[in-house]
């Protein structure tokens, strides 16, 4: 393995990081380092998080920036607030031994006056999230045409949040720049097109395989059904009592909502999304940093960014529809060579997905069995004893009191204390999970599997003959649908892919019976083959949803 000396970075940087406890480079950094300490050389590296890419683009940046010259010399493009404080927070323990060199975060949410006074005190490296970097130029509070370096971080996220424009433009307004260093977890299309148009002959890194998960994360799954997803997130957060982790749900209401009720249950949570304002979001982000949260409950976009070491475990409240999106979320965990957990609640009917995430990110999914309440309460047996057996004491604090505990225990014998301590620690707990149910998904999922192969031989499941089905499906329906009305919308934290799925969980029916569906912003229609309708309605009409009851009926019908 190589150490950072070997690299050739200027010996303040090698102090810096033999300080850190830094004894070998990273893969991405060995590879990546001699080619940017030239300076002159456009380069992509494909990572995934956690693989010290800060570092990689980092230190040549301190390498090679002249920290006499006190202007912007080189920008550093993020997505986030959260990720730009923390390219800050490492490039400030980097250049510990520069002193005259200067660094500052830009971003949103704070003000931008306070920015622009920083910026003119002088500063050589400015780190910068797209919208506020462009506000700052339209200001001209920052001469671009000074600009040596710029580097693109977590480039495919800052794209998939629609700053592709915001990119482009500084990109277009750098033109003296000496090279561009772009750093990406996958290489979706758009960041191919943006490489060739504003990048000369780059040099490609590539660490692992693009849009491979990390190796060290162990890929979990169980299959439920819709109405226990919550009661299978409370067992898998019971089951694992030391979990320090992420939960990610589709929409900013689930979320909320979800965090809500565990935080009534006794849960130490709090949500992350986008209806939060900046400090409410810093609050959050600062509890958790410091464990103060055991859960954070994030939406994706939410998300975007989030570095935080020691993350034993990331839930997929749901799956994700895309691919990238989910090893952007496991990706949280595993970090810096540590191992992690990465669980999915899904239904059935997904199953199919996730052996195609599976094949995309190859590495293997374990299918696990949802705890019985009898083995939650065994784990957390287990783990209060070995805590209260592992608690340090302080003879001299408890010294004046051991009279007084003998006397008072003197009748009370060894095993008495015991069961006594047991029921203090956990008898609501215990009376919870007396009769909780069985939430695994056994005989039904076997029962639909029998009825397919019944009805359209084994390869139902396979995929030919899943396109033979839905080709089936579509020659019946050929226009034969019936219009369905339902009192939900976008205003209820729906967008078309989470309605389709909450609508095919609630009536356990497969998305080949829709047809068009029209989301409103407090209502609904839906097309759906006429030999399903009946069954949609009466699996949906009258249940509720988030407290207020849901009507559905033919839209024909209704007057």
């Amino acid at each position: 393995m190589i150490t950072f000396e070997g690299l050739g970075l200027d010996e303040r940087l090698v102090k810096a990081t033999d300080a850190l406890g830094f004894e070998h480079a990273t893969p991405i950094q060995e590879k990546a380092i001699p080619v940017l300490i030239n300076g002159t050389k456009d380069l992509v590296g494909l990572a995934q998080t956690g693989t010290g890419k800060t570092a990689a683009f980092g230190l040549p940046l301190l390498h090679l920036i002249s920290e006499k010259d006190r202007f912007p010399q080189a920008l550093i493009v993020c997505p986030t607030r959260e990720l730009c404080l923390q390219i800050v927070n490492e490039l400030e323990q980097f250049k510990k031994f520069i002193p005259a060199m200067h660094i500052l975060a830009v971003y949103g949410g704070t003000s931008i006056g306070m920015q622009i006074r920083d910026l003119k005190k002088g500063v050589q490296i400015v780190v910068a999230t797209p919208g506020r970097l462009i506000d700052i130029i339209e200001r001209k509070a920052i001469n671009l045409e000074q600009i040596k370096y710029v580097v693109l971080d977590e480039a495919d996220e800052m794209l998939n949040m629609g700053f592709q424009d915001d990119v482009e433009f500084i990109l277009q307004n750098t033109p003296n720049r000496e090279s561009t260093w772009l750093f990406s977890a996958t290489m979706p299309p758009e960041i191919r097109r943006v490489s060739k148009k504003y990048m000369q002959t780059p040099v490609e890194v590539t660490v692992g395989k693009v849009n491979t998960a990390n190796k060290n994360i162990d890929h979990q799954y169980y299959i439920t059904n819709a109405q226990h997803r919550y009661e299978t997130l409370k067992r898998l957060i019971d089951f694992n009592p030391g979990i320090y982790g992420i939960i990610f749900t589709r929409t900013k209401a689930d979320a909320q909502q979800i965090a809500e009720k565990l935080t009534r249950e006794g849960y130490d949570i709090d949500a992350l999304h986008g209806d939060l304002t900046q400090q409410q979001r810093d609050k959050v982000m600062g509890e958790f940093r410091e464990k103060t949260l055991q859960l954070l409950i994030a939406t994706d976009v939410a998300a975007r960014g989030i570095d935080v070491q020691g993350i034993t475990h990331v839930i997929n409240y749901e799956l994700p529809d895309d691919v990238e999106v989910y090893t952007h979320r496991s990706g949280r965990t595993g970090r810096a060579g540590n191992t992690g957990i990465c669980m999915s609640i899904i239904h059935s009917r997904e199953i199919g997905k996730v052996r195609q995430i599976e094949r995309m990110v190859q590495v293997p999914f374990h299918k696990l069995e949802i705890p019985l309440g009898k083995d939650v309460c065994r784990k957390q047996f287990y783990h209060f004893m070995d805590n209260l057996l592992q608690q340090e004491i302080d003879d001299t604090s408890y010294e004046p009191y051991i009279p007084m505990l003998e006397e008072k225990f003197a009748d009370v014998s060894k095993e008495e204390i015991l069961k006594r301590l047991t029921a203090l620690e956990f008898k609501r707990f215990l009376k919870y999970y007396e009769n909780a149910e069985d939430l695994n998904v056994r005989e039904r999922v076997r029962e639909i599997r029998d009825r397919g192969d019944r009805r359209n031989g084994q390869d139902r499941y396979e995929g030919a003959g899943r396109r033979r089905e839905v080709g089936r499906q579509r020659e019946y329906g050929g226009g034969n649908y019936t219009r369905l009305f339902v009192n939900l919308g976008t205003k209820d934290g729906f967008y078309k892919a989470s309605f389709l799925q909450f609508i095919l969980d609630m009536s356990d029916l497969r998305k080949e019976v829709l047809g068009k569906i029209d989301m409103k912003e407090m209502n609904s229609w839906i097309e759906v083959d006429k030999r399903a309708a009946n069954q949609m309605i009466r699996s949906i009409d009258g249940k509720k949803y988030k407290g207020r009851s849901i009507r559905m009926n033919d839209a024909d019908s209704r007057r």
